[in-house]
């Protein structure tokens, strides 16, 4: 495909694996999801915290996580893309989509920081995997970091870029989503509680009522 300005579309990933080479420059803007990729001979990923630059003519395998979706702007060789580069997304990254001007999307990204190659990932996937496996459990920072061989700080960083959203808040929402599909199913605000790691039934029941203006009344109703 012979390009003359950038087009950009939003696409979406099976979790099979894939390689190509094309003759124009890919620029990569993860929206949901973890990319794992080789360029060339050299292992690297992608996730709403960096976004990746693949030179025109660089042979690159990739394997995605189911429901990855990730904006791509094909564009023609030019100042600043001729080299493979991470670089840091910013929170505004996100509103980015298919329906914007890709010129000016492109030139957004290429003033953005690079991040450096041992920077280590941080798979959503997993960390949410070992949250609701033992959501009764006391989780601080320092554990969930663990997970991933992060400090304390750093993790909370990362995490912060990726979600939106600080340790304990990432935390509180899934305790409070999984709760919500208990009481749904009839299970008992106080035995709810418990198996989310809360401390008491009204513990659990002013939560839902502040972050999700929901009652256990209103959770067992019939929807329809």
């Amino acid at each position: 495909m012979h390009l003359t300005e950038p087009v950009n579309s939003l696409r979406h990933y099976d979790g099979q694996a894939h390689a190509h080479v094309h003759e124009h420059v890919q620029v990569m803007v993860p929206l949901a999801g973890r990319m794992e990729l080789d360029v060339d001979g050299h292992a690297a990923f992608t996730d709403p915290s960096c976004g990746m630059i693949i030179p025109a003519g660089a042979r690159h395998a990739y394997q995605a996580q189911p429901g990855t979706r990730i904006l791509v702007i094909d564009a023609p060789e030019s100042a600043g893309l001729s080299r493979l580069r991470r670089f840091a997304l910013t929170p505004a990254c996100r509103t980015l989509d298919e329906h914007g001007d890709a010129g000016r999307q492109l030139a957004l990204l290429l003033g953005l920081p690079t991040v450096l190659p041992s920077r280590r990932g941080l798979d959503l996937a997993r960390l949410d995997a070992a949250l609701t496996t033992a959501l009764d459990e006391p989780w601080n920072t320092a554990r969930m970091a663990g997970l991933f061989h992060l400090s304390a700080q750093r993790f909370h960083a990362r995490l912060l870029e990726l979600s939106g959203s600080t340790p304990g808040n990432y935390l509180r929402t899934l305790r409070l989503k999984q709760a919500s599909r208990l009481l749904t199913r009839g299970v008992t605000l106080e035995a709810a509680a418990a198996r989310v790691g809360y401390r008491s039934a009204s513990a659990l029941a002013y939560a839902l009522r502040r972050d999700m203006d929901a009652t256990a009344r209103t959770l067992r109703q019939p929807q329809g």
